[in-house]
């Protein structure tokens, strides 16, 4: 099995990336053990979409290919030759953060194609799984957007399997900041009782994922006849 975690958060060792890590470690616990390659965004010179419209040219090599060539063009290559992908996104304004909205507009735009029932171009279904942190408290998440992100997803690949971790903790210092509006202790109190939790539903998630076989789901579009 092949998986590739995409880290959107510009922290690599926060509360995103940690999830990331407990999802990774649990897949690890495979036999035999997958292939593993997690991509942090933040890292790559790359840009959302340029409505150029290349993917969706009549008799075009590129059709259902992002032209755009940037240091995301081989993350995309490697999607379409996975078994799994992990998006991982930290909330920021209620919703996914830049780059991970840049990076859904490359993947999911070429795929997602104009034909009747705007059918999928991905070769296969892969395995999803989405990742989202945020400072709210869940009454509060912005459901909406991560709903909007895992339609598109589940459209084009299949349906996504979503973690949360809310209510996260911010800061490695309370005191060097100005924060009103948020009770250290309060924070610290539940990311102690909370956060190895959720860290513990992304282990038993990855594990899960990768210790199966490789479903029906991972055939190639065009011999199960799926255009959903």
């Amino acid at each position: 099995m092949k998986i590739i975690i995409i880290n959107s958060s510009p922290r690599q060792n926060g509360n995103t990336a940690m999830m990331c890590e407990a999802f990774r470690q649990g897949a690890m616990t495979a036999t035999p053990s997958p292939e593993i390659n997690t991509i942090h965004l933040n890292d790559l010179n790359f840009k959302g979409c340029q409505s150029c419209f290349a993917c969706k040219l009549k008799g075009s090599a590129r059709y259902g290919k992002c032209s755009l060539r940037d240091d995301l063009t081989p993350v995309l290559e490697a999607i379409n030759d996975s078994d799994c992908i992990v998006l991982a996104s930290p909330i920021y304004l209620m919703d996914l953060n830049s780059s991970a909205k840049a990076f859904l507009e490359r993947l999911c735009f070429s795929l997602g194609s104009y034909e009747t029932g705007y059918r999928s171009l991905a070769p296969k279904n892969i395995v999803v799984v989405t990742i989202y942190t945020m400072n709210t408290a869940e009454p509060l998440s912005p459901t909406s957007a991560m709903d909007n992100a895992d339609a598109f997803l589940s459209h084009i690949f299949s349906k996504t399997h979503r973690l949360c971790a809310y209510d996260t903790y911010q800061f490695a210092d309370y005191s060097k900041y100005v924060i009103e509006v948020f009770d250290e202790a309060q924070k610290s109190k539940r990311r102690a009782r909370q956060f190895p939790q959720e860290l513990k539903k992304a282990h038993a998630l990855g594990a899960k994922i990768a210790n199966r076989p490789l479903p029906d789901a991972c055939l190639l579009r065009h011999r199960i006849g799926d255009n959903a």
